[in-house]
């Protein structure tokens, strides 16, 4: 079991963890969004839009699974055509999967109206969710995938641009359905899912990058990598004003150890010119190791 665990591009596990995504996120879109009109974009956004729109003629409204499966289901045979099945994929499951949630689902107002609860709420458990749909190598299809489809004719854009603007007309006709106030707080979610999706996909393990430019470069890699006992890399660089060569030491270090390091180059050279820049995440000895299994 420990073995199983421990190979995390295992299928298995992979398949658990799309399970267990699309049924956070579908527990933020029918138990947070959807009860106070929350549209944070995407077909999930669409269906809630259909199931208020069609409330008036239907008692209820289309259910959230049936809208959000009945519009995927043309464009994932549309990609099946273009791209093929192995485009398909992990994404296939997703979707269903997602659908399957919100059948199983019951309709609770977990918020009770409260829109700032919502939109942070609600953000953190959809950016969560996502975060490991993708992790996973897969989408839950919606405007993703129309928008890989319409990059075969609108090759000057990107996958992402065009995303943007389905999304942002998902957001405008939300606005149109539920008003300002509730499409307002969305953008306030939207903002929240997309910074939680990007520290769960880029990690949490942030470092610091220091460039330092010095006459005294060896004498400063010498005393981190005995101090700080981290590798120096010496870059080959020129002076464009004064025409000299020099030497810039490149160095990863922790957020704690970057004030040790600047403390170890003002010691040896105090006219050493430093620049100091965030790392999301590293791997390789010291930092983030992968073992092989």
């Amino acid at each position: 079991m420990s073995r199983f665990f421990k190979n995390k591009r295992n299928p298995v596990f992979l398949y658990l963890v799309i399970t267990a995504g699309t049924g956070l996120l579908a527990f933020a879109i029918k138990c947070i969004f959807d009860p106070v009109g929350l549209v944070t974009g995407g077909f999930t956004g669409i269906a809630i839009l259909v199931k208020a729109l069609t409330n008036f003629f239907y008692q209820g409204g289309i259910p959230l699974w049936f809208a959000n499966l009945a519009l995927n289901i043309p464009f994932f045979l549309l990609a099946y055509k273009i791209k093929g099945k192995k485009f398909i994929g992990r994404t296939a499951v997703a979707t269903v999967m997602l659908s399957a949630w919100l059948y199983v689902i019951p309709e609770l107002d977990f918020v009770q109206g409260d829109y700032i609860l919502a939109s942070i709420f609600g953000g953190v458990l959809a950016g969560t969710s996502m975060g490991m749909i993708l992790w996973a190598n897969a989408t839950t299809g919606g405007t993703e995938m129309v928008a890989v489809l319409l990059r075969c004719r609108l090759k000057h854009y990107s996958v992402a641009q065009i995303m943007q603007v389905l999304d942002g007309m998902i957001v405008l006709a939300g606005l149109y359905v539920f008003g300002l106030h509730p499409s307002m707080y969305a953008i306030v979610a939207i903002f929240i899912s997309s910074k939680v999706t990007d520290t769960i996909l880029e990690g949490m393990k942030f470092s610091k990058a220091a460039y330092i430019i010095t006459e005294h470069f060896q004498e400063i890699a010498k005393l981190v990598m005995e101090e700080l006992n981290r590798g120096v890399t010496g870059l080959e660089a020129q002076g464009m004003y004064s025409g000299e060569k020099k030497c810039v030491l490149y160095c990863v270090v922790s957020k704690k150890e970057i004030v040790l390091l600047k403390e170890i180059v003002h010691q040896i050279d105090e006219n050493a010119f430093v620049i100091v820049g965030d790392v999301r995440e590293v791997h390789g000895e010291g930092f983030i190791e992968h073992k092989k299994s």
